[in-house]
């Protein structure tokens, strides 16, 4: 797979795309206003660069794979497209509408993917006619550099879709591969959505203080980050989708997103991405 194309250009869209493009893929990414394309434009491109700072690429190279990538506010332009990842926001009414488009647009011998982090992958394929060919690519944040991604294979996904996403993943972009079952939350979610709302609760009762809370994390588990800093930096909004998401499904308690998960939400302290959450941050 050559052509690739993205859906979207925010945190995690412009990491895909960035990972794809360093990987020598030629890169199209959907925005839907051109103040967004431009902020999508820019942020690829600083991911990229972060390479050439830290000593892990040349500048030569990256500007190579600054230039594998198009930023386009036309969804017609994906017509050509080996592979699209979709990555909007956890809104399952607005990704249903974006397969059902992208359906229509992209060659038949396209593969559709979603990298949602919690929306069975059954629910989009649905909005297609080639449900075979949809599959759940799901990487995590920050993209370049977690090594993991999920691929959620559907009742109805074929082996080679599985196939073929798994040796792109694997053999272009250098990550680990797992495969899940398509259950809301697939591997990683659905055992640390659990954690992370029990952490919330903690710090909602008065139990222990931000802090204190993410310090016996690290210390005591081991974890490279406690729970509220990870929260604040995957985004508030997308726990709280991922666990609406799994609780709808399940119905067990333990998924139920606490109150002041919801609160913070409401008030737009999303974590790092709006400079606030648990914790401040310039």
């Amino acid at each position: 797979m050559e052509l690739i194309g993205v859906i979207g250009g925010g945190t995690m869209g412009a990491g895909i795309a960035a990972e794809c493009a360093k990987a020598g893929s030629e890169v199209l990414v959907l925005e839907t206003r051109q103040e967004f394309a431009d902020a999508a434009q820019q942020r690829i491109a600083s991911s990229i660069l972060r390479g050439v700072a830290s000593g892990k690429t040349t500048q030569t190279d990256a500007d190579t794979a600054i230039a594998h990538v198009r930023v386009t506010l036309d969804i017609d332009e994906f017509t050509d497209r080996d592979l699209v990842i979709e990555a909007a926001p956890e809104i399952e009414s607005l990704k249903y509408e974006i397969f059902g488009k992208l359906d229509k647009i992209v060659k038949p011998s396209g593969i559709l993917a979603t990298n949602t982090s919690s929306i069975p992958v059954i629910k989009v394929a649905g909005a297609t006619q080639r449900p075979e060919r949809v599959v759940g690519v799901h990487f995590f944040n920050p993209v370049p550099v977690m090594p993991l991604v999920e691929i959620v294979v559907s009742l109805v996904t074929s082996e080679e879709t599985v196939a073929a996403v798994t040796d792109y993943a694997k053999n272009t972009l250098r990550k680990t591969t797992v495969q899940a079952g398509d259950r809301a939350g697939f591997i990683v979610n659905a055992l640390l959505i659990p954690y992370l709302c029990q952490a919330v609760r903690m710090l909602e009762s008065g139990y222990a203080c931000t802090e204190d809370i993410d310090a016996a994390m690290k210390g005591g588990c081991g974890y490279p980050m406690g729970p509220l800093t990870l929260l604040d930096t995957v985004g508030l909004d997308v726990a709280l989708a991922a666990a609406e998401s799994l609780h709808a499904e399940f119905a067990e308690p333990h998924y139920a997103p606490p109150t002041l998960l919801r609160r913070m939400v409401d008030a737009g302290r999303l974590g790092r991405k709006t400079g606030r959450g648990f914790y401040h941050y310039n």
